[in-house]
């Protein structure tokens, strides 16, 4: 069966909270439209039509949502999103959604529309309270953890599938055991960490070191592996493309054997970038109101992209785990390593061992 995954961003890079370290302003301050505006219903419509008339055998379909903060589209743009998918797509489309959002404006209405078309929702909450308010503000930078926190529930309230999406910054990376408890207490139980990203053209102090990174995974793995020993099992993306790659698998995190792929990532105007952390104007290869998939796919834009050369550490040639590893993302690796120092390496050889364990047991099952 085919497989297609477009990542929408309905609303461009407008969004209600000012997050302090926001990865998506610095990459819309690189480029000469900031802000596309909502999306038009003319180029929704052209999208769904673009991708379902593409595929005319057994396909599964992923439309996911990303901002800036996508409920900002406003919740008729998602309701319409969906009844024209539902309109127009045949038997053997396979049809699944999925959204990002920093939760705040979610409602019973919200939710109940996420549990009956079976969205996938990712709420950035950035752990425990205090961490979470100093980072994550609204435009008037005041804290919004309370009513983030109050979304989730409102998710669970609804069996709305959920996971929290986490930025890992300089600063959280020295608390993983207060970090993990948070989740424990509060049975959160599948978890995505994303290195904070330091910017384009600067440095900033919630940048992830490889150090910090190191330091964290050290607190943390110890933890959650002896929970897991005891039944208790807690999702982080970290370890689970670990435990595939060990297993000789294909992870899910993009990025994770270290080549890029095209990611079809749709900014609000229709246009159409290869990676999330590359919506650039350089790095445009086309439009979704102009051009065809084959003509996306076939961009000299994209092939430029997919063959850039990427930075590599020092210890890489001589690294027993560079197989599995390639350097991994480039937009990412700066979190990973330096010229001579490796968080990955340190990480995986001390806990090889464990790793190649949770690989048996996990492909057993």
């Amino acid at each position: 069966m085919k497989y297609f995954n477009a990542l929408i961003k309905p609303a461009s890079s407008r969004c209600n909270l000012r997050c302090k370290y926001c990865f998506y302003c610095d990459v819309a301050d690189h480029r000469q439209i900031q802000d596309y505006g909502i999306m038009t219903d003319k180029t929704m419509k052209s999208i769904i039509d673009k991708v379902l008339d593409y595929f005319k055998e057994e396909t599964r379909i992923s439309f996911s949502f990303q901002g800036g903060e996508p409920t900002v589209a406003g919740f008729d743009y998602f309701a319409g999103f969906v009844s024209y998918v539902r309109e127009r797509k045949k038997e053997y489309h396979s049809v699944s959604y999925a959204i990002q959002t920093n939760g705040y404006l979610l409602d019973d209405r919200w939710a109940s529309f996420f549990k009956k078309h079976d969205f996938l929702v990712g709420v950035s909450l950035d752990g425990f309270k205090e961490h979470h308010d100093r980072v994550r503000t609204d435009k008037n930078q005041q804290p919004t953890f309370d009513r983030v926190f109050e979304a989730i529930e409102l998710l669970k309230e609804h069996e709305v599938d959920f996971n929290i999406l986490t930025v890992l910054t300089n600063d959280l990376s020295q608390k993983a055991k207060e970090l993990y408890d948070f989740y424990r207490q509060n049975n959160l139980k599948v978890i995505q960490l994303i290195p904070c990203l330091y910017g384009f053209n600067r440095e900033t102090e919630y940048g992830l070191t490889p150090e910090n990174f190191y330091k964290f995974y050290d607190e943390l793995f110890p933890l959650w592996f002896e929970k897991m020993k005891q039944g208790e099992y807690t999702s982080f993306n970290y370890f689970d493309n670990l435990i595939t790659l060990f297993g000789g698998r294909m992870p899910h995190q993009c990025g994770s054997l270290g080549y890029c792929a095209m990611q079809f990532v749709i900014e609000a105007n229709g246009n159409v970038y290869p990676c999330d952390f590359y919506c650039l104007d350089e790095y445009c290869v086309g439009s979704f109101t102009e051009d065809s998939i084959d003509d996306l796919i076939s961009s000299d834009v994209l092939k430029k992209f997919l063959k850039e050369e990427k930075r590599m550490s020092s210890l890489c040639d001589r690294c027993r785990f560079r197989n599995i590893c390639n350097g991994q993302c480039k937009r990412m690796n700066k979190a990973y390593f330096e010229q001579d120092y490796c968080a990955l390496e340190k990480f995986m050889s001390k806990y090889e061992k464990e790793l190649s364990y949770l690989a048996r047991l996990f492909s057993d099952r």
